[in-house]
């Protein structure tokens, strides 16, 4: 007598097994390339509405941002670009934005290494998409402001500080020799409405404000060329912080001479 069961005969049992198994491994690589797909759209948001990143080759910012002119570091450093579109802009922030006509040098401009091969450019689009990189970043540069809209900014007092509606900054993040201005070149400027007046941390080796006051912007940054504020440092790992804007450095200016 047969014994038959409700799996059927060994070679139908063993067909359905592969066919189990082949849809398994199916549904698996399906999950996998939708997981990545989420995951690369989500980056995509994140690059386009929260953070991006940019390379800092120039010595502008230097020491609190390490470019590429007297010391092969390049930083990296994470953008916030919810500030200006939903947070304000503070004094102290640094900040990257648009050329505003005319600023950009080859020795101060926030820039991404050009890829040399395929491979590389190929890596370089996608870091870029999902905001690793940034294909644009040689038309940017990077400063900290000091002047919002209303304020009245002058360099420099007998001790050759900068003043803020008539409150002298003693900034702890400047790269100056003793005895110097704070800036570039001396100014005593109202900030329009909707502009912003920023100086480079390396005073005497930056492109900012204080050195463009004879182009049609006057040194004035619009706020809407402001891509972001710059939050932290993420690259090298050895330079890894945040970014302060040095509130107490601007405490009381609010007060004074509005």
């Amino acid at each position: 007598m047969t014994d038959s069961t409700a799996d059927g005969p060994p070679t139908t049992r063993a067909g359905s097994a592969a066919k189990r198994r082949s849809r398994n491994i199916g549904l698996f690589v399906r999950d996998i390339v939708v997981i990545f797909l989420v995951a690369l759209l989500v980056s995509f948001l994140i690059k386009t509405f929260l953070i991006r990143s940019f390379y800092i080759p120039s010595a502008s910012m230097e020491n609190t941002l390490m470019g590429g002119a007297n010391v092969a570091v390049d930083d990296r450093i994470i953008v916030n670009e919810l500030e200006p579109r939903i947070m304000p802009i503070h004094r102290g922030d640094i900040v990257v934005f648009k050329d505003p006509g005319g600023w950009l040098s080859d020795s101060d401009v926030v820039s991404t290494p050009e890829p040399t091969n395929p491979i590389a450019k190929a890596v370089d689009w996608f870091f870029t998409f999902v905001g690793l990189s940034s294909a644009d970043s040689d038309d940017h540069l990077v400063k900290r402001v000091i002047g919002l809209p209303g304020d009245h900014v002058v360099c420099c007092n007998a001790l050759n500080q900068i003043t803020v509606n008539g409150v002298p900054l003693k900034e702890p993040y400047i790269n100056v020799p003793d005895g110097e201005l704070h800036a570039g070149q001396t100014f005593d400027v109202n900030v329009p409405p909707g502009e912003l007046w920023v100086l480079g941390d390396n005073r005497l080796n930056s492109q900012d404000s204080s050195m463009n006051q004879g182009l049609p912007d006057k040194g004035f940054v619009p706020e809407d060329d402001v891509v972001g504020r710059a939050i932290l440092i993420s690259w090298p790992i050895s330079r890894w912080s945040w970014l302060s804007n040095y509130p107490e450095v601007f405490r009381g200016v609010e007060e004074r001479e509005k």
